[in-house]
């Protein structure tokens, strides 16, 4: 018998493959022969009790009982930050408050539609990981460094800082140091045979070191602005010249993105098809360990990569790091919340613990901000990790014009290296309303305003 066959007779989709198997194990005792197997499956289906322990039907049978006491799970509820999301944001949302074993959720001000679960999505789930939940970039991040160069550099060492973005990075998919340009990094010597995805990627990964990405990826100097001396900064009240990049792991995250997001659907009870992109891997499976510590090194990986193009790009300007913050988006952490410890994922949301420091960006023409988290429960220690994209990338080029863009920016003192039209400023929401938004989530330290901006020059095409 097939499946199309089985249907016919009544058997559920989540009992196909356990009624498979107990066709397989009657072959392999030699009792199909002169079975009636509609008949014998009919009295399956109609009192599986009578069936649990027999060593052929039972296994099908303790799936017809669990098939018919199954209950399906309330779906959580989550809270919104911020009141510019789009309705298919909140449908992703609710989607992923349906799944079980989901705990607390929260979406953020710079929300709006992604994979799986929506860009500033945040979920905890108990004993389970999502790796679109995660993300495609795994570890994207920002990292902010200040140096000990005067802000004078704008207008006196322009040709220097210009120099130093453009050789201090590689920009677009695919980009590459190669093999003979590699960058020195202790992470290419931790274990990256810990998963066959992350071994057969390492070469990639070394060769991708100190690149950027595509999208909304960028390397730009600015000016940071503190009110007051903050002592963890270590920096007075004052402006100084700062360097701020957003890129995550490469080609290698990808890919393990790619694998156990595979895995994981594979897995996917049939009930929960419609979830899709939303497929778990419990983390006591061996699948759900391996993706567990590759997400990890692709952590460790993501800010090995903004080291080198920091130390590369400092190098090249000659100056010195003073001061510097740093912070994942596109993860999941181990987290204590009230008496359990949970997977919180964050798809583009900035850890916001009460005191702990990150960076929120805007666009090419708005500032960035240094913040400090409040610690909100209810958003799961979470902001925004943006202001968020309030258009596709499609509609954006179609939309704007990149030279009168770069035109209009110039004007206002900010010089635009190389970009795509799908990134100016016009494709985004507010970074300005998306702070008031989350005032009881961050507080402001600094802002920083760009000054010289590269990113992929066409949205995709890798540049040297």
């Amino acid at each position: 018998m097939n499946n199309s066959q089985l249907r016919k007779i009544g058997v559920p989709d989540e009992c196909l493959t356990p009624a498979m198997e107990a066709i397989q194990k009657l072959a392999a005792a030699g009792e199909l022969r002169g079975r009636n197997m509609k008949k014998d499956f009919g009295w399956v289906l109609a009192e599986p009790e009578r069936f649990v322990e027999d060593e052929h039907l039972g296994g099908f049978a303790r799936a017809v009982i669990e098939e018919r006491e199954f209950q399906p799970a309330e779906p959580i509820d989550y809270r919104t930050w911020g009141s510019d999301i789009d309705d298919q944001a909140h449908s992703q949302m609710r989607d992923a408050c349906r799944i079980p074993l989901a705990t607390n959720a929260a979406l953020m001000p710079d929300a709006h539609v992604g994979y799986g679960l929506p860009i500033g999505g945040v979920l905890a789930t108990e004993g389970t990981v999502i790796p679109y939940a995660v993300g495609v970039d795994i570890a994207c991040r920002m990292k902010l460094s200040v140096f000990d160069v005067p802000t004078t550099a704008f207008s006196e060492r322009f040709d220097d800082l210009k120099r130093s973005l453009e050789k201090g990075t590689r920009f677009g998919v695919g980009s590459s140091y190669g093999r003979s340009g590699r960058q020195d990094h202790d992470v290419m010597d931790r274990d990256w045979s810990i998963t066959r995805i992350t071994r057969e990627n390492r070469d990639k990964a070394w060769n991708q070191l100190g690149t950027s990405g595509s999208g909304n990826h960028f390397v730009e100097y600015g000016e940071l602005t503190l009110s007051e001396r903050d002592d963890e900064l270590g920096l007075d009240k004052g402006t100084y010249l700062a360097l701020l990049s957003h890129s995550g792991s490469r080609g290698a995250g990808a890919s393990v993105c790619s694998t156990y997001s595979g895995i994981a659907r594979n897995y996917l009870p049939k009930r929960y098809e419609h979830l899709g992109r939303l497929a778990w891997l419990d983390l006591d499976s061996e699948a759900g360990q391996e993706y567990w510590a590759a997400m990890n090194l692709m952590g460790d990986y993501a800010a090995a990569n903004h080291d080198v193009i920091h130390r590369r790009v400092s190098k090249l300007l000659g100056a010195e790091i003073v001061a510097g913050v740093e912070n994942h988006h596109n993860f999941a952490w181990k987290e204590r919340h009230g008496d359990r410890e949970l997977i919180v994922h964050r798809k583009g949301a900035t850890p916001a613990g009460e005191g702990v420091l990150g960076v929120i960006p805007g666009s090419m023409a708005d500032p960035a901000y240094v913040v400090r988290g409040r610690g909100e429960p209810e958003s799961l220690l979470s902001a925004s990790h943006g202001a968020g994209r309030r258009m596709s990338r499609k509609k954006a080029k179609d939309t704007y014009n990149l030279k009168a863009v770069r035109g209009d920016l110039a004007a206002k003192g900010i010089t635009i290296l190389s970009a795509g039209a799908d990134e100016v400023p016009g494709v985004y929401k507010n970074i300005g309303d998306v702070m008031r938004e989350q005032e009881d989530l961050v507080e402001i330290v600094a802002r920083f305003n760009p000054k010289v901006v590269k990113m992929c020059g066409d949205g995709s095409k890798a540049e040297d």
